[in-house]
């Protein structure tokens, strides 16, 4: 199974003026850095939990319906599935309706028989797309995760160069781990 970002959120889950009264900033010089500190936390913190924050666009690609008749989408939390491409042995796509799956806590659930399924092509035969997070607005978003957001803005802001040296991923501020840990996906 591979996955694919189809579309990213159509904005942060905190927007530049809050990370700015977090840090205290009253000026724009550093506009473009805390910009861009808001967007590497944000994909840090969807890069742990394998929770998209706010709404995008997925692909997965099967190359057949697992045995279980479960489908694991690897972004959640699942808002909807938007269309789903069986592709037959000649590489044509057959659209699959939809309304004949269950999604069910980061899954999706199949039918015993699905409906529509061509033959599949051996490798890469199905494409499901669908759109995660916890909503299209700022204000969807968990505040404990939003809050943690602006803690790793701050940590990363006033110890730069640490993040430098390391990269983004290695320096978290304290409590941060504690913070996130609920939000965890563990795989059994």
């Amino acid at each position: 199974m591979t996955s694919y970002l189809l579309a990213g959120p159509a904005q942060e889950p905190v927007t530049l003026v809050e990370a700015k009264a977090f840090l205290r900033l009253d000026d724009s010089a550093e506009d473009g850095l805390v910009s861009t500190l808001i967007t590497a936390a944000r994909l840090h913190v969807e890069g742990i939990t394998g929770r998209a924050l706010m709404a995008q666009d997925w692909r997965v690609v099967l190359d057949a319906w697992p045995p279980d008749r479960s489908v694991r989408l690897p972004v959640t939390p699942l808002m909807s599935v938007t269309k789903i491409t069986a592709y037959d042995g000649d590489g044509i796509g057959h659209e699959i309706p939809v309304a004949q799956f269950w999604p069910e806590n980061g899954r999706l659930l199949l039918p015993l028989n699905v409906a529509g399924m061509p033959v599949l092509r051996e490798r890469q035969g199905i494409e499901v797309d669908y759109r995660a997070g916890f909503g299209e607005a700022a204000s969807n978003v968990p505040a404990d995760l939003r809050q943690a957001l602006l803690a790793l803005v701050g940590y990363w802001f006033e110890h730069r160069d640490a993040v430098i040296v390391a990269g983004s991923g290695a320096v978290v501020p304290s409590g941060f781990d504690r913070v996130i840990a609920p939000y965890r996906s563990v795989r059994l």
